[in-house]
């Protein structure tokens, strides 16, 4: 496995395409109704950091884990949108399977492979009314 730091010295010699990263921030943003000022201030960052993202520089490590932890999604999500190494800490295998049944896990493993944010969500809503059903 790849260490952070190598992973990190392999993500800033590629090309960054901030467009997915940038769709997905605005996404977020006009979900929560927030302004690119609000945003960047109440996660943590400063006022500008949000307009710099959506100019198309690559945030810091720590802006996408803080902005996650702001719009309340994980941080690998962001992490990998913004072509940094995921976390480990922040793998649902790793975080809380122990808990989980084998079915689930799996269920949540193979929800995680879908790369297009909106796509992952929409899956992850249709389980969720399945098991709503189900549970009638």
């Amino acid at each position: 496995m790849e260490s952070i730091a190598a992973g990190r010295r392999r993500a800033r010699a590629k090309t960054f395409n901030p467009k997915p990263l940038v769709d997905r921030i605005d996404q977020l943003m006009a979900k929560s109704n927030v302004s690119m000022r609000k945003s960047g201030v109440e996660s943590g960052l400063d006022h500008e950091s949000i307009r710099r993202i959506k100019d198309g520089d690559r945030p810091d490590m720590t802006y996408c884990i803080l902005l996650a932890d702001y719009f309340d999604i994980n941080p690998n999500e962001l992490l990998q949108l913004a072509d940094w190494p995921t976390l480990k800490a922040f793998d649902i295998k790793r975080a809380s399977a122990e808990n989980l049944p084998t079915e689930a896990v799996d269920v949540a493993l193979d929800i995680a492979k879908i790369s297009d944010p909106g796509t992952r969500k929409e899956v992850a809503k249709a389980v969720r009314v399945l098991l709503k059903k189900y549970f009638k």
